[in-house]
């Protein structure tokens, strides 16, 4: 009987992709091009209001709202980049439920750390979390491709993932750039990491390990 876990949709490309990086325009504009706080407070994650006001909806709709043009560029260029590539061999359908189960996943860890460590005031905005999801599968899934980084460097896909997760840890553990959520990229990784082992039974280090031979 097959895992109901690894059930395939049937293949469509419909350029979701696209249609996700013009709803996170479309949403930063809307919303006062990140300035607007009103938004920030209704559709980021806050987890005062998540709470007491019970915005669950913010588990969600917090990966749509950016707080700065910066921020909006960073996440969308990463997200055409490597996500239409991903959309493209997995099809629409199974790109959108990774993208939406891996930011929800990013929203529910950096929710809970923030409960416990007791910054119920602070709102957590940006695709990022999703978007290094969509870096790791794309390694997965490309694991000899070559990403030229500022368009000049060449670094293998593998080793990109283990350099920006290095730069996260680093970061999270001396408090460097605290105004990035950290540990919501490294929640991107973990969710990519556990959505390949449980949907397609794929332990992305044994992928690398043969492509790096």
């Amino acid at each position: 009987m097959q895992n109901p876990l690894h059930k395939k949709f049937s293949y469509s490309f419909n350029y979701a992709t696209i249609i996700v990086v013009a709803v996170n325009v479309l949403a930063f504009v809307l919303t006062g091009s990140g300035r607007n706080r009103n938004f920030q407070y209704t559709f980021g994650l806050q987890p005062v209001l998540f709470l007491k006001a019970r915005y669950y909806w913010q588990l969600f709709t917090y990966m749509f709202m950016h707080g700065s043009w910066s921020h909006l560029l960073g996440n969308m260029i990463g997200l055409l980049f490597f996500g239409l590539y991903i959309e493209r061999q997995l099809g629409s359908k199974e790109f959108l439920l990774f993208y939406s189960i891996c930011g929800v996943f990013c929203g529910a860890v950096s929710l809970a750390v923030y409960l416990f460590f007791g910054f119920y005031g602070v709102v957590l905005v940006g695709a990022s979390g999703a978007v290094y999801a969509v870096l790791l599968l794309f390694a997965v899934i490309f694991p000899r491709s070559t990403v030229f980084i500022m368009g000049m460097v060449p670094v293998p896909a593998p080793i990109l993932v283990a350099i920006y997760a290095g730069i996260a840890v680093f970061e999270q553990a001396f408090g460097m750039n605290q105004g990035v959520a950290h540990m919501t990229h490294l929640s991107g990784f973990a969710a990519a990491w556990i959505y390949c082992l449980a949907r397609y039974g794929v332990n992305p280090i044994k992928v690398w390990k043969n492509a790096l031979r």
